[in-house]
């Protein structure tokens, strides 16, 4: 196999209370990728449709993350990519995570899968890295393994997938603003009080206990963020207003997704998960401020290979 065509699947990570380490994977909405071998050694980028990115190797996220794998390979050819860009750059659902895992997991998939998906990952957060300026893979996990990933550590990579409930659907809102990861890390306390920690890791717990058991209930007790949102939740138009009028349709809880501007939340079942949909629609149609609204069952399967 000389060309492989893949899905690179949009993430969700923070999922309120895991800042960078907690994360889940959509299943409507990614990147298709083209990569393959060719006769020429090094890896080059010939083509991008969908939004502008720099063609230069070491300049584009895929790029980056794929000279991370290329350079630890011995072999006699190299690689072309190419990236039909489906979720918009600084949306805050993944779109630097999808093209740096994109590239590794079509190129390891040509060579005959030498590399885990963990190794993947690590190859990957070099490229991540280059769009958020910090090595993190709470994108990154769940877009190469699927469904729910907490990374455990990064120095040494270590990351565990988290059963998901099998009726649990995301709606997610992005405003058609955009908000870079550099600067949503800017905002954010250096120092945290204590009380505010405790309460966090408590809602993490909870929430991983009760996605293990399936406990909707306790889900919903614990997607909260009291570190995280309410810095970054000031730079997204009508945040407080999506939020409340999500919670009264009936979602289990709501918060920024990635570094924003978009907002997910989390439901049980389809039906409770459109009217959601509906609620978010109902408060941004009023703000002047185009966007997109996906409903998305979680992706338990991740990244995958299309015909």
């Amino acid at each position: 196999m000389n060309e492989i065509k893949i899905f690179s699947p949009a993430t969700v990570a923070n999922v309120a209370c895991g800042f960078d380490v907690l994360g889940f994977c959509l299943d409507s909405v990614g990147d298709d990728m083209v990569i393959r071998k060719v006769d020429k050694k090094g890896i080059r980028i010939s083509r991008i449709e969908g939004f502008e990115l720099p063609y230069e190797t070491e300049k584009n996220v895929a790029g980056v993350s794929a000279l991370a794998m290329y350079n630890a390979i011995d072999v006699d050819f190299g690689f072309e990519i190419e990236i039909y860009k489906r979720i918009k750059p600084g949306s805050g659902i993944g779109s630097s995570a999808a093209s740096a895992v994109g590239s590794v997991f079509g190129m390891n998939e040509l060579l005959g899968r030498p590399f885990n998906k963990t190794q993947l990952t690590e190859f990957a957060i070099k490229g991540e890295a280059l769009a958020s300026k910090c090595e993190h893979a709470d994108n990154l996990a769940p877009a190469l393994f699927g469904g729910f990933t907490l990374v455990k550590s990064v120095v040494p990579l270590k990351i565990l997938e988290i059963p998901c409930p099998n009726d649990l659907y995301a709606t997610i809102i992005h405003p058609q603003i955009e908000i870079k990861t550099s600067e949503a890390r800017a905002v954010l306390p250096k120092e945290v009080p204590l009380a505010d920690a405790i309460t966090q890791w408590s809602n993490l717990g909870s929430l991983v206990h009760g996605l293990h058991t399936s406990d909707y209930d306790l889900i919903k007790d614990s997607l909260k963020d009291v570190i995280i949102e309410p810095h970054r939740s000031k730079l997204i138009p009508f945040y407080n207003e999506v939020k409340n009028e999500v919670l009264k349709a009936g979602a289990l809880g709501a918060s920024i997704s990635g570094s924003g501007p978009s907002i997910f939340s989390l439901s049980k079942g389809l039906e409770t998960a459109k009217t959601v949909k509906e609620a978010m629609k109902t408060v941004y149609a009023k703000s002047g401020i185009d966007f997109d609204i996906h409903v998305s069952k979680i992706n338990t399967k991740g990244i995958k290979i299309i015909d």
